[in-house]
């Protein structure tokens, strides 16, 4: 939320002023709350600000990914404690495997910033997937249960901690929203261009996730007729064409055909997980093979991004992901497809930008939803 005046602080907690100003008093004497400034004025003194202090709370935040996962610990004023860690756990590890290591790296973070469990508010997690989180289930991923509960609860089990799960996605979405260039906007979409591709969906100033945060799964729609099987069951989904699985697929199998390409050089492990960012790396070189790619991958997001916007005129589009690093070589013929496949009047009214958060943009997201999400459960403990 940021900073506040008391009289947003009494508008959101639904109390009066003088005990607003009363427990603000108690917070600052505790060196929790300290003042952040002043607020507009509508005609009078500005409003004094009040916001947490740094490292007041602490969160855990861990993005998992096809091949790497990322951890984090980051505070109540999204500062990072603890910077980014990339480890080499894919999330096709079982999920027992994959607990054991996971924990392994936690408890050696921890213990390097000397942090113990009783001064985090909990551990945030995202994922690529159907995730319910109101359930707290992955229906795509880590599936196997042999405790036969939820994998919320078995992520809880493992950190001793309250743990909220959600969609990568979601994610992304939630950083834009709050810190990114969708703050303040009533109708936008955030389109992650990653391993997979998902939609996020801010509607009316709100953030839609659908009746089981299932929204968005725009990756999962056939495009092509007769196209390749993915690995949701159909065939020609936009994932086989536009995806990171889909550029990596591609420029591997040209490769071995014989294609001429700075990516030759390649060794055959390199290659047979190529990602995204070495291919825009060729490209930005000048290989023109790895420009065709992306040209591609472009042309076939753009003609996505069109039916997106004659279904949900919104005022801005976001790339973010792995692939949106490529920029102008998807961005241009990305634009040449909406030309070409959205009604004039209608695109016109959207904008499209790269997204600016960087490549930690979805730990923001997590952090933000999970303190949140903790928060809230807290206050509504206190009050009963």
């Amino acid at each position: 939320m940021g900073p506040s005046s008391v009289s947003s602080l009494c508008d959101i907690m639904n109390m009066s002023t003088p005990s607003i100003l009363k427990l603000i008093n108690g917070l600052t004497d505790e060196d929790w709350v300290e003042k952040k400034g002043y607020g507009i004025s509508m005609g009078g003194r500005k409003p004094d600000l009040y916001g947490l202090k740094d490292k007041r709370i602490l969160i855990i935040c861990i993005d998992i990914e096809l091949f790497h996962t990322k951890i984090a610990i980051i505070d109540n004023n999204y500062n990072f404690v603890f910077e980014p860690k990339t480890v080499a756990l894919p999330i096709s590890k079982s999920r027992s495997d994959f607990f054991n290591i996971l924990n392994t790296h936690l408890q050696d973070i921890l213990k390097s910033v000397n942090i113990t469990t009783d001064q985090l508010i909990g551990c945030s997690i995202g994922m690529p997937g159907l995730i319910d989180a109101k359930k707290g289930e992955n229906y795509s991923y880590f599936l196997s249960d042999v405790e036969n509960i939820s994998l919320t609860a078995a992520f809880e089990n493992m950190l001793k901690l309250p743990v909220v799960i959600q969609n990568d996605v979601n994610g992304s979405s939630m950083a834009e929203f709050t810190h990114g260039m969708a703050k303040g906007k009533q109708n936008a979409l955030i389109l992650l261009m990653d391993w997979g591709v998902g939609l996020g969906i801010i509607m009316d100033g709100k953030l839609r996730q659908g009746t089981c945060g299932f929204s968005g799964e725009l990756g999962h729609i056939p495009f092509v007729e007769n196209g390749a099987l993915c690995y949701c069951g159909k065939h020609g989904c936009l994932e086989t064409i536009a995806s990171g699985n889909a550029l990596s697929e591609m420029a591997k199998e040209g490769i071995l055909s014989g294609k001429n390409s700075m990516l030759n050089d390649l060794t055959n492990e390199e290659l047979e997980r190529i990602e995204p960012a070495v291919i825009i790396k060729a490209a930005n070189k000048g290989d023109q093979y790895a420009i065709q790619l992306l040209s591609n991958i472009g042309t076939y997001m753009g003609k996505g991004i069109a039916v997106l916007i004659q279904l949900f005129n919104p005022e801005l589009i976001i790339l973010s992901g792995k692939i949106a690093e490529a920029k102008q070589y998807i961005t241009l013929p990305m634009q040449q497809a909406i030309n070409t496949y959205c009604m004039t009047q209608i695109r016109d009214k959207t904008t499209i930008a790269s997204s600016e958060l960087g490549e930690n943009s979805r730990l923001l997201g997590y952090a933000t939803t999970g303190i949140d999400h903790f928060l809230n459960n807290y206050i509504q403990k206190a009050k009963k």
